[in-house]
Parts: C-alpha cells; sequence; structure tokens
C-alpha cells in the first residue's frame, strides 16, 4: 500500500516508517520537520498541502502520528493545539473520505484519560488503583493537549460512521526516551523500568501496534485501543497497589527486590493506574514484547536495558526551528 505517514521525523516516525518499508508499504512521509524519512516538510494543518500530497503521491492510506505533545504546552499556545491536532487531523480525514479509503490509523494518548481525579489517586481520596481500559471514563482530559486529541478521536468516530471506513484509534501508553518533565524521582531508567508494571511500553512495540491496526482493522469499523506493556496485574491488586505497591511487585516477581538493590534502584511505593492493553491483543493479535519480565531479564544477565533512554533527546521540530 501507499501510506501517508504524518509524524515522519518524530520519535515514533523514525522507528515507524522502517517498519513500514519492511512490510512492503510505500511511504510518504510528512513533517514540518526535515528527517530521513520525510518527503514533504509541512504542517497537516494547511488543507491544500494535504490535498497535494494525496493527489502527487496516490496516497492508499494514512497513519496519522503527528501531533503536538504534553511538553509541547509551555512552547505553543492553544491555537496551535487545536490547528494541528483537531483541524489537521479533520483534513486527513477528508482527504482520506474523498480517496476512498477504508482504513485509517490514528495516534492517539492515554493521556486523555487522566482527569484530575485520577491524577490525583490516592491524595485524592482514591483506594484502589484506577483502572484504565477502552471503556474507562468518564473522560475530562486536565490540559489542551488532552482536549484536542479526544477532540480528534470523535472526528475518527464520525467520519467512520459517515463513510464506513475501518479507524484504529490507538491510545499509546508513554515511550518518549527524555526525562520526565515533572517527575524527578526516581531518576532516569530506573522511572522508566517502574513504568513498564503500568504505563509504559517501547517505541519499538509502539510502531509495531501501528503496523498490526494497519493490517488487522478491516471489518472492525471505528475501535480504540490501549496500547501498553501487558500489566503483571489484575483487578484483584488494586487496594493493595494503592497501599504498598512494591510488596505486590515482590510478590509477583521475587526477584525483583534483590536485582533492583544491586543497581541501586527503587521500586513504587504506590501505583494509582493501571494501562489495560487486552483489548489490543483480543482483536488485532498484538501483545507488546517487552514487559517488566523483560526489565528484570535484562537485569539479571546484565544485559542492556531493552528501552530507549536519552535525557538529551530534543524533537526535530525544536531542533529545526520549524512551526507546526
Amino acid at each position: 500500500m501507499r501510506i501517508l505517514l504524518t509524524g515522519s521525523s518524530g520519535w515514533l516516525g523514525r522507528f515507524l516508517a522502517p517498519r513500514l518499508l519492511a512490510a512492503g508499504h510505500q511511504v510518504t512521509g510528512l513533517d514540518v520537520a526535515p528527517g530521513s524519512h520525510t518527503d514533504v516538510v509541512g504542517t497537516v494543518a494547511d488543507a491544500a498541502l494535504v490535498d497535494r500530497v494525496f493527489r502527487d503521491h496516490q496516497v492508499d492510506a494514512v497513519i496519522h502520528a503527528g501531533a503536538l505533545h504534553k511538553p509541547d504546552i509551555v512552547r505553543y499556545p492553544a491555537q496551535e493545539f487545536v490547528d494541528v491536532n483537531v483541524t489537521g487531523t479533520l483534513n486527513l480525514l477528508e482527504a482520506a473520505a474523498k480517496a476512498g479509503h477504508d482504513r485509517f490509523v490514528f495516534t492517539s494518548t492515554t493521556s486523555l484519560m487522566i482527569s484530575e481525579e485520577v491524577r490525583a489517586g490516592k491524595a485524592g481520596g482514591a483506594d484502589k488503583a484506577f483502572w484504565l481500559d477502552d471503556n474507562f471514563g468518564p473522560l475530562k482530559p486536565r490540559n489542551i493537549y488532552g482536549i484536542t486529541k479526544l477532540s480528534a478521536e470523535h472526528l475518527c468516530r464520525l467520519y467512520s460512521k459517515l463513510h464506513d471506513m475501518d479507524v484504529a484509534i490507538l491510545r499509546t501508553s508513554r515511550f518518549f526516551p527524555e526525562d520526565d518533565d515533572t517527575l524527578t524521582h526516581p531518576a532516569g531508567p530506573n522511572l522508566k523500568a517502574n513504568e513498564f508494571l503500568n504505563r509504559r511500553l517501547t517505541v519499538e512495540d509502539a510502531a509495531d501496534a501501528h503496523i498490526a491496526a494497519l493490517a488487522n482493522i478491516s471489518g472492525l469499523g471505528c475501535e480504540t485501543f490501549i496500547v501498553s506493556a501487558p500489566p503483571p496485574f489484575d483487578h484483584s491488586d488494586r487496594a493493595e497497589l494503592m497501599r504498598n505497591a512494591s510488596a505486590v511487585v515482590a510478590e509477583k516477581f521475587p526477584q525483583a527486590m534483590e536485582l533492583y538493590r544491586e543497581r541501586g534502584w527503587v521500586l513504587p511505593d504506590i501505583i494509582e493506574r493501571v494501562y489495560d492493553p487486552s483489548k489490543l491483543e483480543r482483536l488485532l493479535g498484538f501483545r507488546c514484547k517487552t514487559d517488566f519480565a523483560a526489565i528484570l531479564g535484562a537485569l539479571a544477565a546484565g544485559d542492556g536495558l531493552p528501552f530507549q533512554h536519552d535525557p538529551s533527546y530534543v524533537s526535530p521540530k525544536e531542533r529545526s526551528g520549524a512551526l507546526c
């Protein structure tokens, strides 16, 4: 297929584009910043540009991975988020509908599921960890990023219904390589390793999930999927995760405490939310390869950690000074 990949210069795009090519697809990359897999430099907010790309490259399907993200809130005004995340998605859906596309893959985010109540967790009076699956709600995004991504999801659902287009909405959990922009303890790799218990995946798994969605969404209509490493917990663990998460982890992984101690790491005291990606495996046949057990396996073997960590990472659009 001839695939239009938006966000082709970004962190996900640099892993996704080669996988699409390896799967036999032709890829046209669209991004505001230049990159090795970007053929067209421009913004999805420009409807004329989107239409020209469809016409010139005879696009068969879209993977829309380009967006402004949560860290961009301090760099861009709210209107830019509306222009890129909402209007840009609308432009792509309009073009896809006019071209008669039968499928569309949209990269969304679990961030839109995190209301102030969920974020507050135990401090807000919750006595159980929140279990976040595709049915979780009501959704009350807490910032412009989440609001615009949820609005874009609604557009996907509308266009799927109006134009009989199968749409995979992939709410990805964390896979960024840089340090967290708000959390400082535990630092760096320790925090990322802990997050594989409940809210992280590798960028490689994120890319592979998009490939699976493109191949397997046909006939399913519009479906929303949580994309995250499979958690080792179930609903019966929710109360104890809020009281003493490290004890729950130690019970399920007896070697974890010693492996962490050898590295000077700490397990989480509290886990206030758990992402459930089981629908992704059930409907699309995809399961992330890297989970918390894989992290412990790498620690035990003395191997390199099986996830990307680069505290100096800066997105291409910021390096290039590109405007969305």
